[in-house]
């Protein structure tokens, strides 16, 4: 499981190389360079803390769903079992954190169909949070307001189906009346069980503002980047862009969204007329600090996981 595990990853670092290569190269390879000595290397440190801040913000969330399921799980497994799934960060839309789940079930014993929406609950939460920040930056900075309102729409539709009795018990009667279907009929009732509690308004909104708060950080640490390279632009525009472009990055479906959220990074800076070599100079370290400093967390999570349990089994 974790040579799988090892395997995609070197895979999703090499494309990033090769990414992080063409984009330096079409900047100017001697420029770019220049670029990064300008930074102060001392911030790195705070940079990093803002991005533990998030991970740890976000760990609460997802503790707060395994205790609202009467999940039975010590505390600090609980913390183990977030953190590893932090290393596959680089699937579509983090959906490789299903991870978390078997982890779970390798503790506790609790079936998949539980507590498998408890992934899909912190991503709705995630979008929300991003979403709330891209709308008021959208509007102030007249940019983006189609995609993210769309996004938005799209969520708000999904968390009322979830949240509505009548039409989520009727779409699973209707699917359980298909022969191939219907053996999992008792798991979809179960998962959508777990989706009805998670999703009700007073979790939701309070879930919500945490994951506010978990991006936050990672929005100030873009903010101090920016501001290290004398970039003049205020936290609310900082908070924009990097809302904006991690929620492209994550529709489109791309591994951790490499290259759609580097890309949206570098062109909402060159729109405001900084030169390609900061821009990518930025949209580099803030990557660095975020993303591969979170599957970095997860491998050494891992193997820490690995330790303490044993192997991971993959098993239903």
């Amino acid at each position: 499981m974790f040579d799988k595990i090892k395997r995609n990853i070197f895979i999703s670092l090499a494309a990033a190389g090769l990414l992080y290569l063409l984009f330096s190269l079409y900047a100017d390879f001697d420029k770019v360079l220049k670029a990064f000595s300008l930074f102060n290397w001392f911030l790195l440190p705070l940079l990093l803390l803002l991005s533990f801040s998030n991970y740890f913000t976000r760990f609460l969330k997802w503790d707060f769903y395994l205790r609202l399921l009467k999940i039975k799980i010590k505390k600090i497994d609980s913390f183990s079992v977030f953190m590893s799934g932090l290393i596959m960060s680089v699937t579509p839309g983090k959906m490789g954190e299903l991870l978390k789940v078997y982890l779970v079930k390798q503790i506790s014993g609790e079936p998949i169909s539980k507590t498998a929406p408890i992934i899909f609950a912190e991503r709705i939460t995630d979008f929300l949070s991003l979403i709330f920040i891209g709308l008021i930056g959208g509007y102030v900075y007249n940019f983006g307001r189609g995609i993210i309102i769309a996004v938005g729409i799209f969520f708000v539709i999904v968390t009322i189906a979830l949240t509505n009795k009548n039409i989520g018990e009727a779409v699973i009667n209707f699917f359980s009346k298909i022969n191939f279907i219907k053996k999992y009929t008792e798991h979809a009732k179960a998962a959508y069980e777990s989706s009805y509690q998670m999703l009700q308004p007073k979790p939701l909104f309070q879930m919500s503002l945490l994951s506010l708060a978990a991006w936050f950080f990672e929005c100030l640490g873009y903010y101090l980047i920016l501001t290290n390279f004398k970039i003049e632009i205020s936290l609310l525009w900082a908070s924009f862009s990097y809302a904006f472009a991690t929620i492209v990055g994550a529709i489109s479906m791309l591994p951790g969204g490499l290259g759609v959220t580097e890309g949206s990074l570098t062109v909402l800076l060159q729109q405001k007329h900084y030169s390609l070599e900061i821009a990518f100079a930025s949209t580099f370290i803030i990557r660095i600090v975020t993303l591969w400093f979170a599957v970095l967390v997860g491998v050494v999570s891992v193997l820490l996981y690995q330790k303490r349990f044993g192997k991971i089994t993959i098993e239903q």
